[in-house]
């Protein structure tokens, strides 16, 4: 049995990646449960019927610690599996406390270089990172240059390091892709996701939305964050609420994204945006700023044209400005590579998962 651990549901990528690949795992006949600190979140609903839900009914790391032990104790499971750092560091510190045949793999999101830096604790993450993910069965990477920077700034073994890019559920997300939504002024249609936090950097992207030359363009942002009224008061300084909605947490992402004729994003760090995976699906080129992790490599494996990448704003407002309209009512095909379809990363897993039986 695999056993995933999550904070909660929340709308995140990470958690989308792995209710993906839970769902992809149950659908695949193997024994799959899920561990949340609390049951809250709207992505509860991705997971299967059938998948066991144990909810440990904490709101942080250090009260779940003593009934994530006893629970984990309980289930011996073959593997557990995590995403999120902080609950990394904190397995892999408990794991002489753990079924002695128990695997830990750990998935890293966020590219540690960045991320790191911009924790609340940075010295004492990047120690916990650099004597306990050498300690891990397996660290998933969501790129090559965080597979490189993990092996390099981390000492961590090679031999215990895959790549693993995010999956994407291609035919789920362009079956709920229809019908489209847009905001239209007769302009461009801009959409851009995620936690309205520092780190995506929504905060630059109204700045740079309101000195574009054509003023009938719009943008939608989707995501909910500690931001939020900071940057609707932000954008109502630039007198731009007309051209700028924000939609908050949307179950269906995917329609706006279809809808639009570009994807942004203006983050300052990520690990592998699955956000512009997503809209990739879907058939809407993106343009991104460097920062955001492996974007370069998504370039690299896309067809030409459907990833632009930026060095800084001024260069991002230039690419917004020479974005075309899609062709009218049109089903656009997906622009997604292939190695970042479910499929794909499903095949991954079961095979290290065979290696352990």
């Amino acid at each position: 049995m695999l056993v995933f651990i999550l904070p909660n549901f929340s709308g995140g990528g990470a958690e989308r990646v792995t209710l993906n690949l839970l769902a992809g795992l149950y659908n695949a006949n193997y024994s799959v449960e899920i561990i949340v600190f609390n049951k809250k979140g709207p992505l509860l609903s991705m997971v299967p019927h059938n998948v066991i839900v144990h909810n440990l009914d904490v709101m942080s790391l250090r009260q779940s610690i003593i009934p994530l032990i006893k629970k984990i104790r309980q289930l011996h499971p073959k593997v557990i599996f995590s995403t999120f750092g902080y609950v990394n560091v904190a397995l892999l510190a408990i794991n002489w406390l753990l079924p002695k045949k128990t695997k830990i793999w750990i998935r890293e999101a966020n590219m540690p270089s960045a991320s790191l830096p911009n924790n609340p604790m940075p010295r004492v993450m990047f120690v916990l990172y650099w004597s306990l993910y050498r300690k891990t069965d397996k660290l998933f990477c969501t790129s090559v240059k965080m597979k490189n920077e993990f092996i390099l700034n981390f000492s961590v073994p090679e031999s215990i390091v895959e790549l693993l890019p995010n999956s994407v559920d291609v035919d789920l997300v362009r079956a709920l892709s229809a019908p489209e939504s847009r905001l239209d002024l007769n302009g461009i249609c801009y959409v851009a996701s995620g936690r309205l936090t520092f780190q995506k950097g929504f905060d630059r992207l109204i700045k740079w939305i309101a000195k574009l030359e054509n003023k009938k363009s719009t943008l939608v942002i989707l995501g909910e964050g500690s931001l939020k009224d900071e940057l609707i008061s932000e954008v109502e300084l630039l007198g731009i609420h007309d051209r700028v909605q924000f939609l908050g947490f949307c179950n269906n992402p995917w329609q706006w994204y279809s809808g639009a004729d570009v994807f942004l994003l203006p983050s300052r760090w990520e690990g592998m945006p699955n956000v512009v995976l997503e809209s990739l699906a879907c058939g809407t080129p993106v343009i991104a700023m460097s920062d955001s992790g492996g974007i370069e490599e998504i370039k690299r494996e896309s067809k030409p044209g459907s990833v632009t990448v930026v060095e800084s704003g001024e260069q991002f407002i230039k690419a917004m400005n020479l974005v075309l309209l899609k062709k009218e009512k049109r089903e656009c095909n997906s622009l997604l590579p292939n190695i970042y379809h479910l499929n794909y990363g499903l095949k991954r897993i079961l095979k290290l998962l065979k290696e352990i039986e």
